[in-house]
């Protein structure tokens, strides 16, 4: 049977990146966003659900996203879901799923307090489908920000 792995996500960092370097001098980047959802109950009341996903990146982007990410900042990650086991100091197995960063965009903010200036770097890393034109509204789209529902 096929199998896929994708995961698309926006939202904004919940630290500042860490950025490290493996033995063989590989740069890798981890960060934290944080994905919010604003429903309303059957009720009638406004409520709010945050999801916190751990992330990792590797390489040249890694480079990029900590050198033009910091606490706060939103981001558009696209990647791939992936477990980690290993046992702890007491010997119980224990497990993370985490998303791997294949691709990332930067998003403006509201009121033009944005997600980078990323310039030279910024083009090439942002995802191959994106819209050159696109001002902060939805990624991969020409939909202007104030056409957006949320």
């Amino acid at each position: 049977m096929a199998s896929y792995n994708k995961v698309i996500l926006m939202g904004n960092l919940t630290r500042d990146v860490q950025l490290k370097h493996t033995a063989g001098n590989q740069p890798v980047a981890d960060i934290s966003i944080a994905i919010n959802r604003k429903f309303k109950t059957k009720d009638g009341q406004d409520r709010e659900e945050v999801t916190y996903v751990d992330c990792e990146c590797w390489g040249p982007r890694a480079e990029v996203i900590s050198k033009y990410f910091t606490k706060g900042k939103p981001i558009f990650i696209e990647g791939r879901l992936k477990l980690d086991s290993w046992e702890d100091k007491d010997g119980q197995k224990r497990s993370k799923m985490r998303v791997v960063i294949d691709d990332f965009q930067f998003v403006e903010g509201r009121g033009g307090a944005g997600g980078g200036g990323g310039g030279a770097e910024e083009a090439n890393y942002a995802p191959s489908r994106s819209s050159g034109g696109n001002r902060g509204g939805a990624p991969h789209s020409g939909i202007q920000e104030d056409e957006i529902p949320f």
